[in-house]
C-alpha cells in the first residue's frame, strides 16, 4: 500500500511539472496547454484558412451598387472564377484588342506592310466611323502614322484616331469575320462596339497559348501590352517587378481593364469590366480587386 502511495504522489508531481494537463474547452473544442507543457511541446498554431476567390470578390465589391464583370482565371492551375460573365457592356477601348489581332493577322500573311503610311484627314475618318463633332477630339488636319507606330500607339496610349486609320485599313468586315472564327459570338464590331467578360478573358487566353496567330506575332502582340502606358488600374497597386499585359477602356459610364498578370507564382487572366455613375469610384475598385487578387495567388496573407 505504501509502495503504491508512493508511485501515486511521484507520478502527480511529475505530471504536474511537466505541465501536461490539457483541458478541453467545450465550445472550441480547442486544446489548452499550460505554459511549460507549451514549451515542451511546442504545439504550433493552425494557419488562417486562405479566403475563396468568391470572398475577395465580394469584400471588394459586395457593397458596390454599380455593375461590374470578372473573369479571373490562373492560367497554370486551371483555377476560376467569374461574375456576370456573359453580361455584355459597351467595350470602350477594348475592341482596339480585335483590330490590333487582325492587323497582325494580314502582315503574317503579307497582305499588310508594317512600313506602309497610313495617311487620313481628320474630318473623313470622322464621318466613315459616324463621329460626331462635339464628341470627336479632333476636327480637323492630318493623321498620318506607319501601320508599325499606328498599332503601337493604339495600344500602348489608345490612341482612337491610330485605331480608327487602322480598322478603315484592315476592314471592319475582317474584324468581325476574327471574331467569329474565334468563338467571341458574344462580342460585335458595330456602333458602339460590344462585349462580354468571357469573350475578353478568352481572347487573352488564345493569345497565351498562340492560338490566335503564330508564335512569333503573338509575342509581338503581347509585348505591346506589357508596354501599356496607362496603369492605373489593374497593375496599379502590384509590385513594380510584376509584369502585366493589358489594355484598358474608358467610355462615359464604362470603365474596363483586362489582361494577364505574370505573377512569380503563377500567371492568370484578370478581367474586369464596369459601368458606374463613378468611373473614378470604379478605377479604384478594379486597382484595389487586382491587388487582392494577386495576393491570393501570390499566397501572401492578409
Amino acid at each position: 500500500m505504501k509502495i503504491f502511495f508512493l508511485f501515486a504522489v511521484v507520478g502527480g508531481i511529475l505530471f504536474f511539472l511537466l505541465g501536461a494537463v490539457i483541458f478541453r474547452d467545450s465550445t472550441t473544442k480547442a486544446q489548452i496547454l499550460t505554459p511549460l507543457a507549451q514549451s515542451i511541446f511546442r504545439i504550433p498554431e493552425a494557419p488562417a484558412s486562405q479566403k475563396t476567390l468568391f470572398q475577395i470578390i465580394e469584400e471588394v465589391l459586395g457593397e458596390s451598387k454599380e455593375t461590374y464583370g470578372v473573369v479571373i482565371k490562373n492560367l497554370k492551375t486551371g483555377e476560376s472564377y467569374s461574375l456576370n460573365e456573359q453580361k455584355k457592356f459597351e467595350s470602350a477601348s477594348l475592341y482596339k484588342l480585335w483590330v490590333m489581332a487582325v492587323v497582325f493577322e494580314q502582315i503574317q500573311t503579307g497582305k499588310l506592310k508594317e512600313e506602309e503610311v497610313l495617311r487620313r484627314d481628320v474630318q473623313s475618318l470622322n464621318e466613315v466611323f459616324h463621329i460626331a463633332s462635339e464628341s470627336a477630339e479632333l476636327t480637323e488636319g492630318i493623321v498620318a502614322f506607319s501601320v508599325k507606330d499606328a498599332v503601337e500607339k493604339m495600344i500602348t496610349i489608345s490612341h482612337n484616331y491610330a485605331a480608327l486609320l487602322l480598322s478603315e485599313k484592315v476592314r471592319i468586315a475582317n474584324v468581325k469575320t476574327f471574331l467569329k472564327a474565334n468563338g467571341f459570338t458574344s462580342s460585335s464590331f458595330g456602333e458602339p462596339p460590344v462585349t462580354t467578360p468571357q469573350d475578353i478573358a478568352s481572347f487573352f487566353e488564345k493569345l497565351y497559348k498562340d492560338q490566335l496567330i503564330n508564335s512569333h506575332y503573338s509575342e509581338r502582340m503581347m509585348e505591346l501590352l506589357k508596354n501599356q502606358k496607362l496603369d492605373n488600374k489593374l497593375p496599379k497597386y502590384l509590385p513594380e517587378n510584376i509584369v502585366v499585359a493589358h489594355k484598358t477602356g474608358e467610355l462615359g459610364s464604362f470603365t474596363h481593364d483586362a489582361g494577364i498578370v505574370f505573377g512569380t507564382k503563377s500567371d492568370y487572366i484578370l478581367v474586369i469590366l464596369s459601368e458606374s455613375n463613378s468611373p473614378q469610384g470604379a478605377e479604384e475598385r478594379i486597382a484595389l480587386l487586382s491587388k487582392a487578387v494577386y495576393e491570393y495567388f501570390e499566397g501572401i496573407p492578409k
